[in-house]
C-alpha cells in the first residue's frame, strides 16, 4: 500500500484513557464490563478510548483475548468517539497483522509500539512503524516507553517518521518532559504529542501538547476532562489548580503495578474488571486503601 494513498483527516485530541482488559480468573474476557466502562467514559465526556494500551496489560494477553478487547470496545463506542487500537510485537509481520485486522474491526487508528527482546538498530526501529503506518488508511500514533523496553524512539528516528502521512501523533511515556519540547521543536505540526501518567498532563498541553493516553483517566474521567478543557481555554492558574489534585493519582500510579491500580480503582467505583493477569499479583489490602483515600478526598 502507498503512503500516498490515505486520507488522515481526523484530528486527534484530547482525554484518551487507556481501558483495562476485564478478565475472568480463566482468562475469559469481561465484555459486557468492558462495555459498560467505554459506555460510561464516554458519559463522562472523554474525547476517545484507548484499548490495548499499557493498562490494558497488551503484554500479557492471547491474540484471541486481544481481538475480543478491541472488538468490545468499538462495538460500545459505537462511533461516538474515535477508539485507536493498541498493536504490539517483537515481529513486525505480527504488527502489521494485528493493525490490518483491527481496522477491519472497524478502530478509527492505531497506537504503535515495539516490544524487543535482542537489541534493535534504529534502522530497524523506523523499518517496524513504517510498515504498520503503510498497511493501514487510518491515522498511527508511535508509542514509546523507555522505563519497559529494549528499545526507545531516538529523536532522528522521530523526526523521520513523523514525514509519514499517516503517522500523526507520538505518546513518549519517558518520564522527560524536556523531551517532548524537543519533539515538538524537531517536528513542528507535523507531529501532534500526547502526555503519558509519567508526565503532568497540563504541563504537556503548556508547550502545545493535544493531551493525553493514559490509565488514570479510567478512574478520573471528568476531572480529566475539565482538566483538558481549563487548559484548552488558557486558565492556566485554574487548571493548575486541579492538576495539583489529581497529581495524586499519577503518583499512585507510579508506586503500584499499573493494571493492578487501575483495576483496584474501578472495583472501588463498582466495576467488576478482575484482576490482573497472573503472574501479576493484585493490590494488597494496604495498598487499596491508598487508593480508596486518593479517590475519596477527589470526589
Amino acid at each position: 500500500m502507498s503512503p500516498q494513498s490515505a486520507d488522515v483527516t481526523q484530528d486527534l485530541h484530547g482525554v484518551f484513557p487507556y481501558l483495562v482488559s476485564p478478565t475472568t480468573a480463566d482468562g475469559r474476557i469481561k465484555t459486557d464490563v468492558l462495555g459498560r466502562l467505554c459506555d460510561d467514559l464516554i458519559k463522562a465526556g472523554v474525547h476517545g478510548l484507548t484499548p490495548l494500551g499499557s493498562t490494558g496489560e497488551f503484554a500479557y494477553l492471547g491474540a484471541a483475548q486481544r481481538t475480543a478487547v478491541v472488538t468490545a470496545t468499538i462495538e460500545a463506542t459505537a462511533k461516538r468517539v474515535p477508539v485507536i487500537a493498541g498493536v504490539a510485537s517483537t515481529s513486525t509481520a505480527d504488527a502489521v497483522a494485528q493493525a490490518k485486522s483491527y481496522q477491519a474491526l472497524g478502530a478509527d487508528g492505531i497506537l504503535a509500539v515495539m516490544e524487543a527482546y535482542f537489541p534493535v538498530k534504529d534502522a530497524q526501529v523506523e523499518a517496524y512503524f513504517r510498515a504498520i503506518a503503510d498497511a493501514v488508511d487510518i491515522p498511527v500514533v508511535i508509542y514509546t516507553n523507555p522505563n519497559f523496553q529494549r528499545s526507545d524512539l531516538t529523536l532522528d528516528v522521530i523526526a523521520r517518521l513523523a514525514e509519514h502521512p499517516r503517522i500523526v501523533a507520538i505518546k513518549d511515556a519517558s518520564n522527560n518532559t524536556g523531551r517532548l519540547l524537543s519533539i515538538r521543536n524537531r517536528c513542528g505540526d507535523k507531529l501532534d504529542v500526547f502526555a503519558a501518567s509519567a508526565h503532568i498532563p497540563a504541563a504537556v498541553m503548556m508547550i502545545g501538547g493535544k493531551g493525553w493516553m493514559a490509565g488514570p483517566a479510567c478512574i478520573v474521567p471528568r476531572q480529566s476532562v475539565q482538566l483538558y478543557e481549563l487548559c484548552k481555554a488558557g486558565q492556566w492558574s485554574e487548571a493548575m489548580t486541579l492538576q495539583r489534585k489529581l497529581w495524586r493519582i499519577n503518583e499512585v500510579f507510579a508506586r503500584f503495578n499499573l493494571a493492578a491500580c487501575i483495576k483496584a480503582g474501578l472495583q472501588l467505583q463498582g466495576y467488576d474488571v478482575g484482576d490482573p493477569v497472573a503472574p501479576q499479583t493484585p493490590l494488597t489490602a494496604d495498598e487499596r486503601k491508598v487508593v480508596e483515600g486518593v479517590l475519596q478526598d477527589l470526589g
